[in-house]
């Protein structure tokens, strides 16, 4: 680097220039890194608003039934199960018609799962429909293979007893059940298309395994019990998925521990 020298001035004058020059260079540079890295903070704060607006649009852009636990039969129908007590309250109360089918595991800790127009349906639909709720129950947490269920139409299930009111989540159920005994635990993760033509989008779907055989789904994901927990399990579902929220499929699998191939 050259060094111009001020002969009009001393030694000490011409060190004590250069020194006043660094001073205003080093102000200015840490004037540049402040501003850089205000930039960087707004930058990131910009970027954290539209990911949350993305995020918020995509919610908007949900089926009414994606907050369940779903999927569509081999012959399309629609089957949800409830993710908790409240969600079981919900289905019975709201979503539990007159043509459709009641399936709950025989065991205490279930997903009660609606099979809509459930009633006309065949017998793979209805297999499908309890092992979403044998898989969906204290059974895959207790590393049980399997469980039995059993299903019942909307005049078999109420509410109320004359003893009094039941507690949230619980039924009175009465009448002949239908049984499917030793029902497998087993699930699948697949990208299933929604929306109406022109809006379709894809999402994760967690389904019994029978649903994906018997639809013919090659490209799935396989989930059973295994030894993985359930927050690694959603994100290698989530990647061989190719899918980024990895908490929407967190909240679309049992609790227990998995095995994921």
């Amino acid at each position: 680097m050259d060094v111009v020298i001020d002969f009009t001035k001393s030694a000490q004058e011409n060190a004590q220039s250069y020194f006043e020059k660094s001073k205003k260079a080093k102000a200015k540079a840490e004037g540049a890194r402040l501003s850089a890295e205000e930039l960087k903070a707004k930058f990131a704060k910009v970027e954290e608003q539209q990911e949350k607006q993305k995020k918020m649009k995509t919610l908007e852009r949900r089926e009414w039934f994606e907050k369940f636990n779903w999927f569509f039969t081999s012959s399309g129908l629609l089957a949800i199960g409830g993710r908790s007590a409240d969600q079981n309250e919900e289905l019975n109360s709201k979503h539990f018609a007159e043509a459709d089918l009641f399936f709950h595991a025989d065991i205490f800790g279930a997903s009660v799962v609606i099979l809509k127009d459930g009633k006309g349906s065949g017998r793979k639909d209805r297999e499908e429909a309890a092992q979403l709720s044998a898989s969906f129950s204290k059974a895959w947490d207790n590393s049980q293979t399997t469980v039995d269920v059993y299903a019942l139409d909307r005049g078999q299930v109420t509410k109320s007893r004359n003893s009094g009111s039941l507690g949230k989540g619980s039924f009175v159920l009465k009448g002949e059940r239908e049984w499917y005994k030793n029902t497998p635990l087993g699930l699948c993760a697949f990208m299933e298309e929604l929306g109406a033509e022109g809006k379709k989008r894809k999402v994760a779907c967690i389904a019994p395994l029978t649903a994906c055989e018997n639809r013919g789904i090659n490209d799935f994901v396989g989930i059973s019990l295994g030894k993985m927990k359930k927050s690694d399990a959603a994100k290698l579902i989530a990647k061989k998925l190719g899918y980024d929220d990895v908490d929407y499929i967190m909240q679309h699998l049992p609790a227990g521990p998995f095995s994921v191939r």
